[in-house]
């Protein structure tokens, strides 16, 4: 028997088999689509990291904007596609506003993608 830990996602949120053991459905497959879209820009995934790696676990948008040779709108867009994609929740707090990754939706993604564990064969021992 494994002693290798499952994540748990809270009821209702619902999780995806990994593609090994069943194909997508359409909707997931769009989805989850989105989700990846949204990281495949270089700067998106940085603040995605910048914002988990954060103290406390989120960010005021004035400690995003640093670290970029880009201007604060674009900043902002990026945050925008990350929100609509659902990897990240933001809350106004006075006129700045914070963000926090979406810990189910990294699950999400991870579990996806989680390769089978097999036993390994050793070298030279065909098959």
């Amino acid at each position: 028997m494994s002693k290798q830990m499952l994540p748990v996602f809270p009821a209702g949120e619902g999780c995806c088999a990994p593609m090994v053991r069943e194909p997508l459905a359409g909707d997931d497959a769009a989805e989850l689509a989105r989700m990846f879209k949204a990281l495949s820009d270089p700067v998106r995934l940085r603040l995605l990291s910048l914002i988990a790696s954060h103290e406390g676990g989120e960010a005021c948008v004035c400690d995003l904007t640093g670290p970029f040779d880009v201007s604060q709108p674009t900043i902002s867009h990026h945050l925008k596609v990350l929100r609509e994609a659902g990897l990240v929740s933001s809350e106004r707090r006075g006129t700045w506003v914070y963000y926090r990754v979406i810990p189910a939706a990294l699950n999400r993604l991870s579990g996806l993608l989680q390769a089978p564990v097999r036993a390994s064969v050793p070298a030279g021992a065909g098959g």
